[in-house]
């Protein structure tokens, strides 16, 4: 059951390395080309928000404070353009602190760590590439990054609920009359707002539509607190689920549901991947974990993080080597 916290309370915390209600009736905030964003604040939200803005290392790295709440539905997803890889594993070997680790491998962009606490949904802590709020190097009363929510490129909510996504070639998804469409990148918000179990996130990807015409197709991989773990495919146009049999499960950027082991393990990072996790069977810490990241690790490795699925810990490494961590209280 989701906490109800008051929307007063509601508050992003926005690490760029990189991320109470309107008295009145919601709108959303204009950006400077005049488009709706997903912010509801109040005009002394956005401004309290915009000036907490601080540059702290040279990634660039920022921290900025969200005070408001925030509507996922609006906007459109600007995705990447072009596929260059990621790498994301779940090590479950050891059921009381099952881990997610992933790398995001792209573009030379700032990033963020966005933490939000909806009134009607989980708090979560996630990582957004800033590039696609279409920011630039000048961040100063920005109002795009009132968009921040709307892009997570992976995270983990209060209940242990971790999400992250990779590029597919492979991937097509066709609509179903009836269902809302959400943008590939924008279902990932859904998941860490509604969704505490692999259970429920699936029957949130499940309910919806995914509209992959703003970048290349992806898949993804889900876990959770009790270390089950779930990649969601899309083959032939259908959503299709694999469920994690063993004491791990890893992704990249070949296609894994219904592929056997032995052909998966002909792209180089899942196999590094796969021989590590076998050898350890799936029971790793996140300075291991870490280790297998590096392993994968390619020149245009954006970031590396961890998630502790029941500690609630986040370790963040980013491309020049600087470490930071957070932790996310669970329950």
């Amino acid at each position: 059951m989701r906490r109800t916290v008051p929307a007063a309370t509601l508050a992003l915390l926005l690490v760029l390395t990189a991320c109470s209600a309107p008295s009145e009736t919601p709108t959303s905030a204009p950006s400077p080309t005049g488009t709706p964003t997903a912010s509801r604040q109040d005009a002394a939200q956005v401004e309290q928000t915009l000036a907490s803005l601080r540059r702290v290392d040279d990634l660039p790295l920022y921290e900025m404070t969200y005070v408001g709440s925030y509507d996922a539905t609006v906007g459109t997803d600007a995705a990447p353009a072009s596929p260059f890889g990621c790498s994301l594993f779940v090590a479950a070997g050891d059921r009381s602190r099952p881990l997610f680790a992933r790398n995001f491998d792209w573009d030379p962009n700032p990033a963020m760590v966005l933490r939000t606490d909806p009134s009607q949904g989980y708090a979560s802590i996630s990582l957004v590439d800033l590039a696609y709020l279409g920011v630039g190097p000048d961040l100063t009363g920005d109002r795009r990054l009132l968009n921040a929510p709307l892009l997570p490129f992976d995270g983990m909510n209060e209940r242990g609920l971790a999400v992250g996504l990779a590029a597919d070639d492979a991937a097509r998804a066709e609509p179903v009359p009836g269902k809302p469409t959400v943008g590939s990148v924008r279902i990932l918000r859904l998941v860490l707002d509604r969704a505490a179990t692999v259970d429920e996130a699936v029957a949130v990807f499940t309910a919806h539509n995914l509209d992959f015409s703003g970048g290349p197709a992806l898949h993804y991989l889900l876990a959770d607190a009790t270390g089950a773990s779930a990649v969601i495919e899309f083959v032939d146009g259908q959503m299709r689920v694999e469920r994690g049999q063993g004491s791990w499960q890893a992704l990249t950027n070949v296609p894994v549901v219904g592929v056997a082991e032995q052909k998966r393990r002909a792209d180089r990072r899942y196999d590094l991947i796969a021989q590590a996790m076998t050898d350890a069977d799936g029971v790793v810490d996140a300075a291991a974990a870490f280790r297998v990241l590096a392993g994968v690790r390619q020149a245009h490795t954006r970031w590396s993080v961890t998630y502790g699925l029941r500690s609630g810990e986040v370790r963040l490494v980013t491309a020049g080597g600087a470490e930071r961590r957070y932790e996310l209280p669970m329950r």
